[in-house]
């Protein structure tokens, strides 16, 4: 990868965490001919449904058209929010005070639950609680934001609390922005180091994973359902689907309903110690309120800052997203304009028309997915609740139970629209950030 004076000539194109990750275990050539439960997708949310099966003693199998973990599991930012967008006006607004506490209540479970599952299981992942500054790029959206703050303490019990500019050096260091709100329960993981984690659970407990899988054709059948793959066939009597951003035609009305979205990450090499202790000086997780929103962190060792988000209006390579998510790093911290970038990726997450995850059932086939970008904890979260919902279990019942999964007419899983509405953000996103600098 060249082109790009601040791009290293090796700059590589897969994700950062993958760099000294013990290698995946040897893993079946070949799929099962009959499963009690078939799962189609082996990131967080399949992994957890199947450790779930397995240990219930259910034969279960994960299939997936790549290497296990090859999409966003292992190429996300491994940032951890409470992952519920919607506010609880604007949910109590559609489903009313109750429901809408509910839905709330389970970001905030989803969070407090990965701690526990990652505790109890003792995987090695670079898991901390390390709390979140959620940056404001105008006065305006500081002001709201710590309005937000005060009402999510009192309302919802998050702990939270605003940060003036003139403060802002204490958790960030840049003076691009105008003060922000400390998220203090936020945490961070090296997703790649919980994947693996998770994948050797699952094979630890019985569970067949087969990759480099697709899965061609799923047909209902009495007592069941058909899998045609690129191996052979599969009977399974349940099927959980959880391919999220990477949804295909396979299952073409959950494809309506999800909005695949690539985001764009880069890392930087290693960084000396005082200009890190600048940056990061609490070692935060990091987002701003721009509408193309930007996520950035130090790595888990402190050593190079990994800065995500969307650079450009249509999907674009990595050769190109990486001299433009490095332009966008350097106006929010100039002190990184000499140092040069050693990865460049992205992976795909899965938006919903409403910004809600979704579970549930559609023609026997279990599924979760819609994540918004927010899925480092929910989606193993309701992988978790999948898992126990096929088991018959009480326990595996959500708030998102029987909600409303909408698509929009002629919306078929092409996003054709997004460029568009990007590119319109994007310019929102600068107008309100110049307006800001002349007022200062």
């Amino acid at each position: 990868m060249t082109g790009h004076t601040n791009m290293m000539p090796d700059c590589k194109d897969s994700s950062y965490w993958l760099d000294g990750v013990p290698l995946p275990p040897t893993l079946p050539g070949t799929p099962l001919k009959f499963v009690d439960v078939a799962i189609i997708g082996s990131g967080y949310t399949g992994m957890h449904a199947a450790i779930e099966t397995a240990r219930a003693g259910r034969s279960t199998m994960v299939l997936d058209a790549e290497d296990p973990g090859w999409g966003c599991s292992t190429r996300n930012g491994g940032q951890i929010s409470t992952s519920i967008k919607p506010s609880l006006e604007k949910l109590s607004a559609k489903y009313g005070p109750e429901r809408a506490r509910a839905i709330r209540k389970e970001g905030e479970t989803a969070l407090e639950w990965i701690e526990e599952f990652v505790t109890a299981e003792g995987i090695d992942c670079d898991f901390r609680r390390n709390g979140r500054y959620h940056a404001a790029h105008t006065p305006q959206h500081y002001d709201e934001i710590a309005r937000d703050a005060e009402r999510l303490r009192k309302q919802e019990g998050i702990e939270a609390h605003p940060v003036p500019r003139a403060e802002q050096r204490g958790e960030l260091g840049s003076d691009v922005y105008h003060g922000g709100v400390v998220f203090v329960r936020h945490a961070s993981i090296n997703p790649a180091k919980y994947h693996r984690g998770l994948l050797s659970l699952a094979m630890a407990a019985g569970v067949h994973v087969v990759g480099n899988c697709a899965v061609t054709a799923l047909r209902r059948e009495a007592g069941g359902f058909v899998l045609v793959t690129a191996k052979g066939e599969v009977r399974a009597r349940d099927v959980i689907v959880a391919t999220n951003g990477y949804t295909t035609g396979l299952t073409p009305w959950m494809q309506r309903r999800v909005i695949p979205i690539g985001s764009y990450v880069i890392a930087t090499e290693p960084l000396p110690k005082d200009v890190m202790d600048e940056l990061f000086p609490t070692d935060r997780i990091a987002s701003d309120t721009c509408k193309v929103v930007y996520y950035y962190r130090a790595s888990p060792d402190r050593q190079r800052v990994l800065f995500g988000g969307r650079v450009s209006a249509n999907e674009t390579d990595t050769t190109v997203s990486g001299p433009k998510l490095f332009a966008d790093m350097c106006r929010i911290f100039p002190q990184l304009e000499p140092y040069k970038v050693t990865h460049s990726w992205m992976g795909r997450v899965a938006y919903t028309f409403d910004e809600l995850a979704h579970t549930g059932v559609h023609d026997g086939v279990h599924y979760a997915m819609g994540y918004c970008g927010s899925g480092v904890s929910m989606a193993g979260y309701l992988g978790r609740r999948l898992g126990q919902k096929v088991l018959g279990l009480a326990e595996g019942k959500t708030a998102f139970d029987g909600l409303n999964n909408p698509t929009r007419p002629f919306y078929t899983g092409n996003p054709w629209f997004l460029p568009a509405v990007v590119a319109w953000y994007r310019r929102t996103d600068r107008k309100q950030r110049e307006r800001a600098e002349v007022v200062q």
